[in-house]
């Protein structure tokens, strides 16, 4: 991925295919994970959200659904598992509330209303932040260019090599949750559309200005498989171009090519596809999601042999593809998500990102312990 700052960052990614992979965890041990948001230089922390006031009336559940406690096993058991969804674990939570889907555009903006919160590709980068996730010895920019911006899905007209995320990813001025394709985009009328463009600070403050939180990855996985056990996905294991739609995701040859057999180029309206057992919609495709968690590749295989109380994740981050750089996990896969080139829409399949970046296909939904 690449901002629009020429010259200045030159993002790249490691990427494997994952169409026909049947993957061993001691044969993938030094495997990096894909990832559609790695090598982003972490733009800058967003201060003063923690003293936002939450709503003063009580809680209310409507909109959520209530998860019955209960054991699972969490992570891969399809063969088609990266490194980091190994090994399978046993994990036990207690009942909680999650949101039906996706924050939507009106939600977020009742917040926003209320609060005056101004998110993070809303703001100037602060260049002695940034740095810190840059190369030693990088200049700086001129003022000019440091500007509020977003990562954009910018995707070609021709086929190219997916080992290059730069070719359909780009940073863009003035893009944020209003105008999440850039300045001349608009969410006007798409009020029931997940937001996205928001950074897990920016998901994080609304959860806690709605008296929720953001899931933890475990209870995450947990709604999504909606009570299925060792299935691949949350409707099942019937492959995704079979039968009915399920999910948004992309159809065709990624990422210059897209059928829209399911019936959109692009976001779609939340509870546009049939909900899983559990009831909840978009559990798969659309955008992905932020959970509570930092990311660590390993982190599974330190809750074998015994079934794990509630993990909410490593105390701290560490990707092996950008040491310097703190992840947050992203679950759920997106609209972008083809067979071809990432299976995000998974149950077990996990992502990770910079928790000061936004995405085009990127949102989240909040949950509630009582």
């Amino acid at each position: 991925m690449k901002r629009s700052i020429t010259g200045l960052f030159v993002i790249c990614c490691t990427i494997y295919s994952c169409q026909n992979a049947t993957r061993n965890p001691e044969a993938d041990a030094h495997a990096d994970s894909i990832s559609c948001s790695s090598n982003l230089p972490a733009r800058f922390p967003v201060a003063g959200h923690d003293s936002l006031s939450m709503k003063t009336e009580k809680l209310s559940h409507a909109g959520m659904v209530w998860i019955p406690g209960g054991a699972f096993n969490m992570g891969s058991s399809d063969g088609e598992g990266r490194q980091d969804e190994y090994p399978v674990h046993r994990v036990q939570l207690p009942g909680f509330w999650i949101d039906a889907h996706e924050v939507t555009n009106a939600q977020f903006r009742e917040f926003v209303e209320a609060t005056g919160y101004v998110t993070t590709a809303e703001q100037v980068p602060d260049w002695e932040e940034l740095k810190k996730q840059l190369p030693p010895g990088t200049p700086k920019p001129a003022d000019s260019l440091l500007v509020a911006s977003s990562l954009v899905f910018t995707p070609p007209d021709h086929p190219v090599p997916l080992n290059n995320v730069s070719l359909w990813w780009s940073w863009v001025k003035g893009a944020d949750w209003k105008h999440p394709s850039g300045p001349g985009s608009s969410i006007t009328g798409k009020d029931n559309y997940p937001v996205v463009q928001v950074s897990w600070y920016d998901a994080e403050a609304y959860a806690k200005w709605a008296g929720k939180r953001l899931p933890t990855e475990a209870e995450w996985e947990f709604a999504a498989r909606g009570g299925l056990e060792n299935e691949s996905y949350s409707w099942g294991n019937e492959p995704i171009d079979k039968g009915r739609p399920k999910a948004n995701t992309w159809q065709g040859n990624f990422p210059n090519y897209n059928s829209d057999w399911d019936g959109y180029n692009g976001l779609a309206p939340v509870q546009s596809f049939q909900p899983n057992k559990y009831q909840l919609y978009d559990m798969a495709g659309n955008v992905w999601e932020w959970c509570m968690d930092w990311y660590s590749p390993d982190y599974y295989a330190t809750l074998t042999g015994k079934t794990s109380l509630s993990p909410a994740g490593p105390e701290q981050s560490y990707d092996p593809m950008e040491p310097t750089v703190p992840k947050r996990v992203t679950r759920g896969g997106s609209f972008m998500c083809n067979a071809a080139y990432c299976k995000g829409y998974r149950v077990s399949s996990r992502m990770k990102s910079s928790p000061d970046s936004g995405l085009e296909n990127v949102g989240f939904r909040c949950v509630a312990s009582n």
